[in-house]
């Protein structure tokens, strides 16, 4: 094949190719095919005879090697700087021609590969690699943040996200809560206090003011991020200014500017979350990517507090339907009857279990047990109705036969679509000093009679459930003697996973016969402690006692524990005087005098400060008696001297004389204790 064919088949192909030859100190062009002309933007004749070792507009990556060509092909990156000014980056791919006939020596033959494309290609990939891995850390965090707000119960939990956030995304964050005031949130958990945030009314007048972004966040009137300058003069009164003092010692100086992010409920703002992009900058300092983040972000943690909320809420709403209408600690005269509930604590903190203690006359007394189907609101509401119909009939027949007939009637005409179990019973006192109990059972479990450490079922007839009996519900009697015990109760007592119902039965009758308390409150508080620690459904218990003549409390063993659900009323302050004497009594403690005016004055307080009910429990520590007293107030008790003008406000100090004493917050409130110093009350300072 001739010269003139290979040079012409070299002319045509898209393949930059140069013609080179070496000498001692050069490496210059001899001839260019029409493609690296193009490559380069420059004439063919203008390229031969460059030297490519000093050209300026070519720049191998390594001269030297360029230089040294050797025997054998060799790639050489190379830079070549086109006629318009671009710098093109290129393999030259250089092989030594064969001397011949019309090929010097030192011929090199070069073909010119343009990396444009290729790199261009590998940045794409590399930026699209990069955009992989941000929204893959991206859903990562998301997914974290989710895991977090499954433990609403957390109290760190929104500083937790926080802390990732900053960990990933933004120099700082910080959630605020909002619900009828502005605050800083660390948990989900709704607002409890009333120190430390901002009061609404305030700032609802401003809210919808130009003035006071933050407040047009909270109000609705602005749905997307604003940005906050924490060091400029804020109108007072403004949710704004509020924000910028709480936030500005913290941020620094370099840059005052945040970026306040809307967390959105389901019909109306619940918070803000506030953030410091990297470097500052405000809203400009955000990339796309973080915005979405801290978006989704604040729109998660959105839903979940206005579930914790509506949880909030329907619990108080049930919890205090349900407390309500059970009856305060009852008092009985002529019997000793302590009562209890607990609700389930793994179900909405509310169930159907009930009770009710009704004296009638002066010889009668009623006692009722009974559980509705469910742990909600509607529970609560059929337990409501059935206590309501047993009370109106309990006071004009007082034979639990008829009565429950009557319920049957009346209840089966409601279509009520909850099942019902109930005892239905009543004491009547004979001359001897005796009673009789009479009673009778709508599919409830049966009652246990325990005398003389021998206990027993009282199934008596037995029969269906409330609401399906067709008439003619039987009266069973059994005849009480002085020091007999009448345990009524729910499932949850006896019920668990690991064992069937009947199995359970036959353990409350094993514990319940080697009871050693004398008392009601402490046979009960024997049997909660035994048998309901970790319960499983809700709890209620009511134990009745006949008192023996010249009865002796003194010397029983039973658990030195005692509680009692009053209800938040004057009347309150008396029963908890008698619980504690009583209570004192039957452990032996020789001067209650001192515990029954701490309990006066902690009941007190609870009462007239508090709402809700109130929870009074009693501890023998060993060298004294603790009392506890649990309110929905979470503010705590303060030591005053006095209100000026009016009687009162030496409560705290009686306490402090009488007992060492403090506070805790709770679920629903605050726990107020005092442990009582043993001994008569202190001598009158004398002056």
């Amino acid at each position: 094949m001739g010269h003139g064919v290979l040079e012409a088949a070299l002319g045509a192909t898209q393949v930059p190719v140069a013609l080179l030859r070496t000498t001692r100190s050069h490496l210059r062009v001899t001839w260019v095919n029409d493609a690296l002309a193009r490559a380069v933007g420059y004439d063919a004749r203008d390229v031969v005879g460059v030297d490519v070792l000093g050209d300026p507009h070519v720049l191998p990556s390594d001269p030297d090697a360029a230089r040294d060509v050797g025997d054998g092909p060799t790639s050489h990156p190379v830079v070549l700087r086109r006629a318009d000014g671009v710098q093109v980056r290129c393999v030259a791919h250089v092989a030594p021609v064969p001397v011949g006939p019309g090929v010097p020596p030192g011929t090199l033959v070069a073909a010119v590969h343009d990396l444009t494309a290729e790199l261009a290609a590998s940045a794409e990939q590399a930026a699209i690699a990069a955009e992989e891995r941000r929204e893959r850390r991206s859903l990562s965090l998301i997914a974290r943040v989710s895991n977090l707000l499954t433990d609403v119960d957390e109290p760190q939990g929104l500083r937790e996200i926080a802390d990732l956030l900053e960990s990933e995304v933004v120099d700082r964050a910080q959630f605020f809560l909002f619900d009828n005031g502005l605050w800083a949130a660390d948990g989900l958990q709704p607002y409890r206090g009333a120190a430390g945030r901002h009061q609404e009314p305030v700032g609802r007048m401003l809210s919808r003011c130009p003035l006071d972004p933050v407040g047009q966040l909270l109000s609705g009137a602005r749905d997307a991020a604003v940005e906050l300058d924490l060091g400029a003069d804020h109108p007072e009164g403004t949710y704004a200014r509020w924000l910028a003092r709480r936030l500005g010692p913290d941020v620094g100086d370099a840059d005052p500017r945040v970026v306040v992010q809307p967390v959105p409920g389901r019909r109306r703002t619940v918070g803000l979350l506030v953030v410091r992009p990297p470097g500052g900058g405000g809203l400009a300092g955000f990339g796309a990517a973080q915005r979405t983040v801290v978006d989704i972000v604040a729109r998660r943690v959105g839903l979940s507090v206005d579930n914790v909320r509506l949880y909030d809420r329907e619990h108080r709403l049930a919890d205090t339907l349900q407390r309500a209408m059970l009856p305060e600690q009852a008092e009985v005269d002529g019997l000793d009857v302590w009562t209890y509930y607990s609700p389930s604590a793994d179900d909405a903190q509310v169930g159907g279990d009930w009770y009710d203690v009704l004296q009638i006359d002066p010889q009668t007394v009623s006692v009722v047990i009974g559980d509705v189907v469910g742990h909600d609101v509607e529970a609560a509401a059929t337990m409501g109705q059935l206590r309501s119909v047993v009370r109106s009939y309990a006071f004009d027949i007082t034979t639990p036969g008829p009565v429950l007939d009557r319920v049957d009637q009346l209840f089966g005409g409601m279509r009520i679509p909850r099942a019902a179990s109930m005892v239905y019973s009543a004491l009547r006192r004979d001359d001897a000093g005796g009673w009789l109990l009479q009673f009778t059972r709508a599919g409830h479990l049966p009652l246990l009679h325990v005398r003389d450490g021998h206990a027993q079922q009282l199934r008596g007839t037995g029969g269906r459930l409330v609401g399906y009996g067709s008439g003619g519900r039987v009266t069973d009697e059994f005849a009480l003697e002085p020091g007999d015990v009448v345990v009524y109760y729910t499932d949850g007592l006896v019920e668990r996973r690991d064992r069937d119902l009947r199995d359970g039965l036959t353990v409350l009758e094993t514990v319940a016969a080697g009871v050693t308390a004398r008392d009601a409150a402490g046979i009960g508080e024997d049997l909660l402690s035994r048998l309901a620690d970790h319960p499983e459904d809700d709890v209620a218990v009511v134990v009745v006692r006949v008192p023996v003549v010249d009865d002796q409390l003194a010397g029983a063993v039973s658990p030195r524990r005692r509680r009692w659900a009053l209800p938040s009323e004057p009347a309150s302050i008396g029963r908890a005087r008698h619980a504690v004497l009583r209570t004192c009594e039957a452990w032996e403690i020789e001067d209650a005098s001192n515990a029954e005016l701490v309990v006066s004055e902690l009941v007190a307080n609870a009462v007239l400060h508090g709402w809700g009910h109130v929870a009074l429990q009693l501890h023998d520590t060993g060298d004294g008696l603790r009392i506890e007293v649990e309110d929905a107030n979470p503010t705590p008790p303060v030591t005053t001297d006095g209100h000026p003008g009016r009687v009162g406000g030496f409560g705290m100090q009686i306490v402090e004389r009488l007992a060492d004493w403090g506070w805790r917050q709770s679920r629903d409130g605050k726990v107020v204790w005092a442990k009582v110093r043993p001994g008569a009350l202190p001598a009158t300072r004398q002056t």
